[in-house]
């Protein structure tokens, strides 16, 4: 039996709703930490966990959400991180000290990292039972609605501190939370009845011990990572030893929670985490690195650095709708990673002196390695997984890219160890290059990447 017309706004609406939550609350912190900072008398580098416990909780949770709504359902799982953002915008709109707001945001990376692998999840069961093939237009569309809100999250703070100030930046994910859940209500389908088992059965079918240990690497990586310059061997070590054990009990478990056995065979997708992580890398150093040298290099005030980057968002919001819909895979990556060497490239030649003009051409030149590499590894990942898979495959994509926002950081701190000069900004390029051909070698040299989904 076939689902005629199976993605209609209805079925869609409350998708790019829960994904584009985490990408909106990962930007909309930024601009209220210095509000922050003064209401709690905290220094800046306390307000910055609050940056930070987004990114960790989130990298852990993605793949931890994918494997729940297989056990659990995925609308269930997407229902469930809707209602821990609202819970979380309660605690950070009324905390009474500042460790109540860590605990908000690390609740709000759970609450948010449950939309993705679930919405990929009940997309790719609504296709097979359509058989209508890879929904490039419905992918496509998660990815332009997630580059567009990380966009707004700037602004949309900004504007919310300004008027009410900083517990606004919290009290959003309230009406965020509850209407995602009413659209969720309204407009998904419920998931089927879920099999009935004794509390150990389940620990063991949700591999509780391989979560905590990727967790425990994840975490140890990030904590190494944060100080590059000063990197402490003891944590490094840790983070070794987590993935040694992950390894070990993963190959062991009977259902894992990073299945390694496949992961192993499977090495179109290890490439596809691969080239998401690099690329992300590369479009971070930018985002982050590069308006940090505008402002600090070039001379630029904040308003106008970031619209010298507004057209990135914009290019690839447009090289994302240009492909979703043929599912396209090989081209974008190709154009994908030329793009970012020209870009790089470019970097190594700016300077104090180069006009706006031509620093806005190089925001549109990542715009393209944004829009183009994302949407085509979604669709890479949509052909090299089973839809028992998608769930868990899907949050390790997001993983991957915020395993890559977090390299890119340790870059900046490299290249940038006090202001933002053209010398630093020029180191960063010439890693940026170097990650460019490493991309472009990843996409010409893999045979079994295919044109488009299918």
């Amino acid at each position: 039996m076939t689902v005629q017309r199976p993605f209609r706004a209805r079925f869609v609406a409350p998708l790019l709703w829960g994904t584009s939550l985490n990408p909106v609350n990962s930007s909309i912190i930024a601009t209220s930490l210095v509000a922050i900072a003064a209401g709690f008398g905290v220094s800046a580098g306390q307000t910055a966990t609050l940056v930070a416990a987004v990114y960790v909780s989130s990298a852990v949770a993605q793949p931890a959400m994918g494997r729940l709504a297989t056990q659990f359902g995925p609308r269930r799982v997407f229902l469930g991180g809707l209602g821990i953002v609202t819970i979380a915008g309660i605690v950070g709109t009324f905390a009474p000290a500042f460790g109540w707001l860590i605990v908000s945001r690390a609740l709000i990376g759970i609450g948010t990292a449950a939309g993705y692998p679930t919405a990929m999840a009940m997309i790719r069961t609504r296709a097979e039972t359509a058989g209508t093939g890879i929904p490039g237009g419905v992918l496509g569309g998660i990815a332009i609605a997630g580059q567009v809100t990380s966009a707004l999250g700037l602004p949309l703070g900004g504007l919310l501190v300004g008027v009410w100030d900083w517990p606004a930046v919290f009290a959003v994910n309230i009406p965020l939370g509850l209407v995602g859940i009413a659209m969720t209500l309204a407009w998904l389908p419920a998931d089927g009845p879920r099999a009935r088992g004794s509390v150990r059965a389940l620990a063991r079918a949700l591999d509780v011990t391989g979560m905590a240990l990727f967790a425990a690497a994840v975490v140890a990586l990030i904590a190494v990572l944060s100080d590059i310059t000063r990197p402490n061997w003891w944590i490094a070590a840790a983070f070794v030893a987590a993935v040694a054990a992950l390894i070990v009990w993963e190959r062991r478990a009977q259902h894992p929670f990073i299945d390694v056995r496949m992961l192993a065979r499977n090495g179109p997708l290890v490439r596809t985490y691969l080239r998401q992580a690099l690329t992300l890398m590369s479009a971070y150093t930018v985002l982050y690195g590069y308006v940090q040298w505008l402002e600090e290099g070039r001379g630029l005030g904040a308003g106008v650095s970031g619209l010298v980057m507004l057209p990135m968002s914009v290019v690839a919001a447009i090289g994302a709708a240009a492909i979703a819909r043929r599912a396209l895979v090989r081209t974008p990556q190709l154009i994908s990673a030329v793009a970012m060497i020209v870009g790089a490239v470019a970097l190594t030649m700016v300077s104090a002196t180069t006009s706006i003009v031509l620093l806005v051409v190089l925001s549109l030149v990542f715009g393209i390695v944004m829009g183009m590499n994302s949407t085509a590894n979604q669709a890479a990942l949509y052909t090299q997984t089973t839809p028992d898979e998608i769930g868990v495959a899907s949050g390790l994509l997001r993983t991957a890219s915020y395993l890559g926002a977090i390299f890119a950081s340790a870059l900046i701190a490299l290249a940038f160890p006090g202001r933002a000069t053209d010398a630093g900004l020029h180191a960063a390029a010439f890693v940026l290059v170097a990650l460019g051909v490493a991309v472009l070698l990843l996409v010409a040299l893999d045979r079994r990447l295919p044109r488009r989904g299918h």
